[in-house]
């Protein structure tokens, strides 16, 4: 196996050793976006740029401070080329405040299975991070075992409301105005029996049940029927596999659902795919909406849907555990960002309600 190091780093990014180099030394002329890939490789192939020993504290106000990152996802999910990365650019807005204020990312990938410190993935945190690290930043859904161990030891801010019981600094963004745009837009264009679906992930993904509490809320609030049947993914007794999802939203697009609230646009690009081939036409036949605001795989459609801040999610993501590591118990604030509707190619009239258009029309 060839050694992994910084020229290693500089080959696969296709950039300069100098530019890895000081990346990991906080230099102001480095682009955040480049010293965020960096970073993130750099954990991929187990290369590791924190210093080894405990710091005498002379020496740590001399360093200045470090964030441990953590990112709670299998790696190939993280690395999803199709389509923009969420992920990496809640990195790029946190990698923007680090360069600023002179702070060291510490990033490790760790495994959505792993309920404690002490698991496998884990074992580089335990190693060197707990030694090195003034704060932990989270990023996507974690087990609320390690959010416990992790604030036992470290002011903690997740980049995604958490779902659980412990206290915890939060930024994210407003879920219930996001589905609000959606739920009034589909409205608008004439669709009363609207579905809501998402996915089952190893961890318990609170944003999806916030965005569903959210779909319940709008719907009533506009008058509109809720069918629990036609809510996919929400009950945890009826848990379903993809494939099964899939199958069950195509049943009740061909029973009379004329559009589909995904928690998520990636659970949407998958659905369209599902859809056309079992020969459903998007828009003629069903609408669909997400909630990310992700440009398409190619050859896919432009998705309607609302349009997340993630990188500056991550850059006041970044600024709070600033603040908390200079008042350790300050009071746990959440923090939601607004959102904007995205109106793309997935969502049109029903089929009843251009028909009658195009009557009128005639007449």
């Amino acid at each position: 196996m060839a050694k992994i190091n910084q020229q290693s780093i500089a080959e696969q990014l296709r950039i300069s050793r100098a530019t890895v180099s000081r990346c990991f030394t906080n230099h102001p002329g480095i682009n955040p976006k480049t010293r965020a890939r960096v970073f993130a490789l750099a954990s991929q192939m187990g290369y590791s740029h924190a210093e080894k020993k405990e710091p005498t504290g002379h020496e740590r106000k001399k360093r200045g401070l470090t964030f441990g990152v953590l990112i709670c996802v299998d790696l190939p999910n993280f690395e999803r080329t199709g389509y923009a990365n969420p992920g990496q650019e809640l990195l790029n807005g946190l990698s923007e405040v680090a360069r600023v204020r002179r702070v060291r990312l510490d990033l490790h990938f760790v495994r959505p299975e792993d309920l404690h410190l002490d698991s496998p993935s884990y074992t580089k945190v335990k190693a060197s991070g707990r030694r090195l690290w003034d704060g932990v930043v989270l990023i996507y859904p974690f087990p609320q075992t390690i959010v416990d161990e992790l604030r036992e030891k470290f002011p903690v801010v997740s980049l995604v409301e958490q779902y659980g019981q412990s206290p915890l600094d939060c930024v994210d963004v407003d879920h219930h105005r996001g589905i609000e745009r959606l739920i009034d837009h589909l409205q608008e264009q004439g669709h009363q029996r609207i579905g809501f679906f998402t996915w089952r992930y190893p961890v318990e993904a609170g944003w999806a049940l916030r965005r569903y509490g959210a779909y319940v809320e709008m719907m009533t609030a506009r008058g509109l029927d809720i069918y629990p049947e036609i809510a996919i993914n929400v009950d945890p007794r009826r848990p379903l596999s993809l494939a099964e999802s899939h199958a069950e939203v195509i049943r009740l697009t061909k029973a009379g659902v004329t559009a589909w609230v995904c928690a998520a646009d990636h659970q949407a690009f998958d659905l369209m795919k599902a859809m056309n081939t079992a020969g459903l036409k998007i828009p003629q036949d069903v609408s669909i909406t997400g909630f990310d605001g992700l440009e398409p795989p190619e050859g896919q459609l432009k998705l309607t849907s609302v349009e997340i801040p993630f990188h500056q999610i991550g850059v006041i993501g970044g600024k709070r555990l600033w603040d908390l590591i200079q008042k350790r118990f300050d009071s746990q604030q959440h923090i939601l960002l607004n959102c904007e509707l995205v109106v793309g190619r997935t969502s049109d009239k029903p089929k009843g309600k251009k028909r009658a258009v195009k009557k009128r029309a005639r007449s």
